[in-house]
């Protein structure tokens, strides 16, 4: 499910026999709980809403859901060769690692068909 950004999983909890919702695009705790499918994603709503009240009345910032920067720590033999594939490949690094990572999750969800973003090309940063 998605609102305003935000993107939520909901489970169904057997022995409760209640509907749970996480948000999972932010690091502040945001859940929600619902007894039907119908009511589940109000309840994401009113959560959302909520969260961005009470961040709203007290002066802070609400957690966004991702900016698009990545640090990413790697050996620094995948560093030269990946930076290597993407100067043949005649890109920037950036645009080489963001086409090969949008390759790999369209891979893990083709099984589910879910839709891949193609977002636009990264911006040249460089090695």
């Amino acid at each position: 499910m998605r609102y305003k950004g935000y993107e939520a999983l909901v489970s169904f909890n057997e022995e409760d026999r209640i509907l749970h919702g996480r948000v999972l695009n932010t690091r502040d705790v945001i859940s929600f709980e619902a007894g039907t499918a119908g009511d589940i994603e109000q309840a994401f709503h009113e959560a959302i809403d909520d969260y961005l009240e009470q961040c709203a009345e007290s002066g802070c910032d609400p957690d966004k859901p991702f900016s698009g920067k990545l640090v990413l720590r790697i050996d620094p033999d995948l560093h030269r060769d990946a930076y290597l594939e993407a100067v043949r490949d005649g890109t920037s690094l950036n645009a080489w690692i963001a086409e090969s990572l949008r390759a790999r999750v369209f891979e893990h969800r083709s099984e589910t068909e879910a839709p891949v973003s193609a977002g636009p090309r990264a911006a040249s940063t460089g090695p």
